[in-house]
C-alpha cells in the first residue's frame, strides 16, 4: 500500500507541474493527528494569467488504488459532503458556499473527531475551463495514544516454601499506534518479560511482567513502570505486598543470669506479614518453671534467678502463612560475670595492642641476639674441626683469674673431637700428659675397639702443661686464650 501511495504522489506531482499559464494546486505534503483530534487539509488553487474558470472542486480518499469521494464544491450545485464523512468533514471557508468561481480558490477542509480509519492519502482535484484538471495530494496519518496502566498480578503475593519465581506486577500500554516502549525502574532484583499484540484496528498492545522470587526482603519494595510513547513519557508505581512466615528472634538473655538476680525476662520478636496471631513457649527436654508468667510474646520470670531457670527456651510464632521457631539457651551462673566499665571495648583493644607490641619487641631482640651469636659460633666450629697443627697462631694471652687447680684457666681448655681413628693413632702422646688407663680410664663402650663414637677420659697435669712446649697449640678467639691438648685413645 505504501508503494502504491508513493506512485500516486509521483504521478500527481508530474500532472500538477505548473503549465505555461501557471495554474497549480497547493497542498501540504503530509498531516497527522491523534484519534479524536481535529486536523485541517489545506488545498489552494493558484490561478494564472489569463485566469481560468473553476467548474468544480472534489476531495477524494485514495484506498488501495481506488478513489472515494469525500466532499465536492460546485458553483452551480453548492457544497456536498458524502457519508461516512458528513458529520465530521466541512469546508473551512464559508465563502465556498457562495457558489462563485472565485470563492473556490481555497477549498481547505476540516477533519474533526479523527478515526483510525481516516488514515489515507487524500486528493484535492480542480476542474477548470479551458485548462482542464489540476490536482495534488496530502497524506493523513492518524496516531492512537495508548492507555497505560500498572497493577499487581495478585492483591496478595505469598512467599512459599520451596521458593519459586512468579510475576508480581504487570505494566501495560494498550491500543497504541505506534507501539510504546516499556521499561522498569526498581532496586528489586528480578527480570522482565515483554509481549506485543497487534489489534484488528491497527493498534498495538504492549504488556510487560516483572518476575521476582517473593520473600521477606521483597515486601514493601517499589516497582516503577516507565512507558515511552513517541515524545511522551508515562510513569506508574506499585508497592509490593508480600506475605511470609514469621522470622523469629528471642531477646532478653544477656549472658549474665546469675543466682538471685531479679527481673529477668525473654521476649519473642517476630517479623511477619500478616502479623503473628499465636505465640507458644516451651522448654526443651523439660517443662517451664512454675514461677513464670506469659504475657503476649514475653516470658516473665518471677522472683530471683535460680538454677531452675537454665535451659533451652523455644518460641513458636504462627500467622496465616505458617509457623516458625526461635530458640535461646539460658545459662545460670553462681556469681555475676565481670562487666567492663564504659569504654571497655576500647580498653580490651588497648590491652591487645600493648601485648602485641611487647611480643614484637621480644621477638626483635631474640632475632638480633641470634644473628649476633651465629658468626662467632660458626667460627668456633670451624676452628674446632681443624687438627692442632693447623690452628692459627694466637696473640699474646691475657691473664685470667684461675678457677681450676693447677693454674689452668677454665676458658683456656678446648675439647678437640677427632672423628677418624687413624688420625688419633698418628698423634703421639707426649709429656706433660700421662695415661690414666691402668687405674682411671673409662669408656662408655667397653672393648669397643676405639670406634668413632668412643669417648676417652684422661687427667691432665695442668702444672706441667704450663711449661711443656709441645705438642700443644693455642688460639686466641674472641679475646680468650684456648689451649689444645692431644689425647691418645687408651689401649686395652
Amino acid at each position: 500500500m505504501a508503494m502504491l501511495a508513493t506512485f500516486w504522489i509521483v504521478l500527481l506531482v508530474a500532472l500538477n507541474a505548473p503549465a505555461g499559464n501557471g495554474q497549480s494546486v497547493q497542498t501540504d505534503p503530509s498531516k497527522s493527528g491523534f484519534v479524536g483530534d481535529t486536523v485541517e487539509l489545506r488545498c489552494v488553487f493558484i490561478n494564472g494569467k489569463p485566469p481560468v474558470k473553476i467548474s468544480q472542486v472534489t476531495w477524494q480518499k485514495l484506498i488501495n488504488g481506488t478513489k472515494q469521494n469525500v466532499a465536492t464544491a460546485n458553483p452551480a450545485l453548492g457544497v456536498s459532503v458524502l457519508p461516512p464523512f458528513k458529520d465530521r468533514v466541512s469546508f473551512k471557508h464559508p465563502a465556498v458556499r457562495q457558489r462563485t468561481p472565485s470563492s473556490l480558490e481555497d477549498t481547505t477542509i476540516v477533519f474533526s473527531n479523527l478515526r483510525l480509519s481516516d488514515e489515507a492519502a487524500y486528493i484535492c482535484e480542480y476542474t477548470t475551463f479551458p485548462a482542464g484538471n489540476r490536482e495534488n495530494m496530502v497524506n493523513l496519518t492518524v496516531f492512537a495514544r495508548p492507555v497505560t496502566k500498572m497493577n499487581l498480578t495478585s492483591p496478595t503475593i505469598v512467599a512459599r516454601t520451596p521458593k519459586r519465581k512468579m510475576p508480581v506486577a504487570t505494566c501495560m500500554s494498550a491500543n497504541g499506534k505506534p507501539p510504546s516502549v516499556i521499561k522498569w525502574d526498581t532496586t528489586l532484583k528480578g527480570e522482565a518479560t515483554f509481549q506485543e499484540t497487534r489489534n484488528p484496528n491497527g493498534t498495538v498492545t504492549v504488556r510487560s511482567n516483572y518476575i521476582v522470587l517473593p520473600s521477606r526482603e521483597t515486601h514493601r519494595q517499589k516497582l516503577t513502570c516507565i512507558v515511552t510513547y513517541r515524545a511522551e513519557r508515562f510513569t506508574d508505581s506499585v508497592i509490593l505486598n508480600v506475605q511470609y512466615e514469621p522470622e523469629v528472634k528471642i531477646e532478653g538473655f544477656d549472658g549474665n543470669w546469675y543466682l538471685n538476680r531479679q527481673d529477668v525476662k525473654l521476649t519473642c520478636n517476630a517479623d511477619a506479614n500478616p502479623a503473628v496471631t499465636v505465640y507458644q513457649w516451651k522448654l526443651l527436654n523439660g517443662s517451664l518453671p512454675n514461677n513464670i508468667e506469659i504475657k503476649n510474646n514475653t516470658l516473665f520470670f518471677k522472683g530471683p534467678v535460680t538454677y531452675e531457670f537454665g535451659g533451652t527456651y523455644v518460641c513458636d510464632a504462627t500467622n496465616n502463612i505458617g509457623t516458625r521457631s526461635g530458640l535461646v539457651e539460658v545459662n545460670v551462673t553462681e556469681k555475676p560475670m565481670p562487666q567492663g566499665p564504659t569504654g571497655g571495648i576500647f580498653g580490651i583493644l588497648g590491652v591487645v595492642v600493648v601485648a602485641g607490641l611487647i611480643v614484637g619487641v621480644v621477638a626483635t631482640i631474640c632475632m638480633v641476639y641470634r644473628r649476633g651469636q651465629k658468626p662467632r659460633t660458626e667460627t668456633d666450629n670451624d676452628l674446632t674441626d681443624l687438627p692442632p697443627a693447623h690452628k692459627p697462631a694466637p696473640p699474646p694471652p691475657k691473664k685470667k683469674s684461675s678457677d681450676m687447680k693447677g693454674g689452668l684457666m677454665s676458658d683456656e681448655i678446648q675439647v678437640v673431637h677427632l672423628d677418624k681413628e687413624d688420625e688419633i693413632q698418628k698423634i703421639p702422646l707426649q709429656p706433660p700428659y700421662y695415661d690414666m688407663a691402668k687405674s682411671t680410664a673409662f669408656t662408655d663402650k667397653p672393648n669397643s675397639g676405639h670406634k668413632d663414637c668412643d669417648v676417652q677420659y684422661a687427667e691432665l697435669d695442668t702444672a706441667a702443661l704450663a711449661s711443656s712446649p709441645s705438642p700443644r697449640s693455642s688460639v686466641h678467639t674472641g679475646g680468650d686464650l684456648v689451649e689444645y691438648a692431644t689425647i691418645q685413645p687408651i689401649s686395652h
